[in-house]
């Protein structure tokens, strides 16, 4: 057997690569396109055909979305409670990471410690106490957390903020000290510094933890199920019943479920791609 030369072999490897490549692609694709086509499907064609474009494209699935269900409601909700969770985290998480990782002060490394030993523990332990300690806070206090926005808003917050803030503290750590102090040396203050130097530089991660707290957010279902909020997982959830399932009412409910949050994905991608740009400029 001849001996491949190393231009074959490279070549040949590059192409196998190619090859995983596009099976890795294809298999992540093909349950997004087939959920899109069976949302132009009855829901008996989905049950008993196996080809795979529709035997007639339908746009009813869509009329009766917001019909058999107060699908509108559901998706104001979600919008609602994942961007207000959104800002809130961003905001909180970019503070306390840019203070940890900037200040010294007794007790910062067990702080870190415990922060990121908060997420080692399964949501699902919490599920029990905290809905028993909310429906206490509504009886002490008669504040409402149960079947409410702001319920779900104060749970995601807690939830999603440790690990945010541990992202981020990353990258304000990343970031050379020697910048802000040359900012202080030129009259700026320690907020100025902050402001005009630190953040913008981290950017990214900004932009990459708020990609995370929202899309994390917008596809919970347990504790949104649970504590009665009504966001767009419980209600695709709806369609599944006792007797029958509305696979083609589904489809179509999570293809107007993922429309805007691919747009939002691909409008902050290129912030993030400007922000790693501006920042190795400056």
């Amino acid at each position: 057997m001849a001996i491949l030369s190393p231009r074959l072999r490279k070549q040949l490897t590059n192409r196998l690569a190619d090859l995983l490549l596009l099976g890795i692609i294809v298999a992540v694709l093909f349950p997004i396109v087939w959920m899109v086509l069976n949302s132009f499907r009855t829901n008996q064609e989905i049950l008993t055909t196996s080809a795979l474009l529709p035997r007639q494209w339908q746009l009813r699935n869509y009329v009766d979305l917001w019909q058999q269900v107060n699908f509108g409601l559901y998706f104001r909700n979600s919008l609602i409670v994942c961007g207000t969770t959104t800002l809130i985290v961003s905001l909180l998480a970019t503070f306390s990471g840019y203070a940890l990782a900037r200040f010294r002060f007794p007790g910062a490394d067990l702080f870190g410690l415990a922060v990121l030993g908060t997420q080692l523990i399964p949501g699902i332990l919490f599920l029990l106490p905290l809905y028993v300690n909310f429906i206490f806070i509504k009886k002490r206090l008669g504040l409402p957390l149960v079947g409410t926005n702001v319920g779900a808003i104060v749970l995601y917050t807690a939830f999603f903020l440790p690990l945010s803030l541990w992202i981020l503290r990353g990258f304000f750590a990343a970031i050379p000290r020697e910048l802000e102090e040359a900012a202080l040396i030129d009259g700026c203050t320690p907020f100025g510094a902050f402001w005009h130097i630190a953040l913008p530089l981290a950017r990214p991660g900004l932009v990459a933890t708020a990609i995370y707290v929202f899309l994390t957010a917008w596809d919970e279902l347990l504790f949104a199920w649970v504590l009665d909020v009504r966001t767009i997982p419980v209600g695709i959830r709806l369609y599944v019943g006792q007797y029958t399932n509305r696979f083609d009412l589904m489809s179509a409910a999570s293809v107007v479920a993922t429309l805007p949050v691919l747009v939002i994905f691909f409008l902050l991608q290129r912030q993030m791609i400007s922000g790693l740009t501006a920042g190795a400029v400056k």
